[in-house]
């Protein structure tokens, strides 16, 4: 059974880090792509980053280039994504989902979300 389980997130000032993780069973992450997705509130659900399946490339969106970082650990089958210079804007909740690969949006199994919380 193909399942994600998210932790991390909470309540950070502006200009604070956090980092989420999604923990991967009943695949391998060379399998499927990785993508973050997050739903702010009174907006549209947005892709922020993708990690591929076959070489691990990663991709961003430009409202968080150069702030956030996807990685995958294959030892533990685990994605993160690394948050810095958090700003309130990039209030929401995060998923995690499986993709048949990055760009194509095929999302497959969704994690059960985490919130995210900029705020002083």
């Amino acid at each position: 059974q193909v399942q994600l389980v998210q932790s991390g997130g909470g309540l950070v000032q502006p200009g604070g880090s956090l980092r989420l993780s999604c923990a991967a069973s009943g695949f391998t992450l060379d399998s499927y792509a990785i993508d973050w997705l997050r739903q702010a509130p009174g907006k549209e659900r947005e892709g922020i980053s993708c990690i591929k399946s076959s070489d691990g490339s990663t991709f961003y969106s430009d409202s968080v280039k150069g702030r956030f970082t996807i990685s995958r650990d294959h030892a533990t089958n685990t994605v993160y994504l690394q948050m810095n210079s958090l700003k309130p804007e990039d209030t929401g909740v995060y998923y995690c989902v499986t993709d048949t690969e990055c760009g194509l949006r095929q999302y497959g199994a969704w994690g059960q979300g985490t919130q995210v919380t900029v705020s002083s």
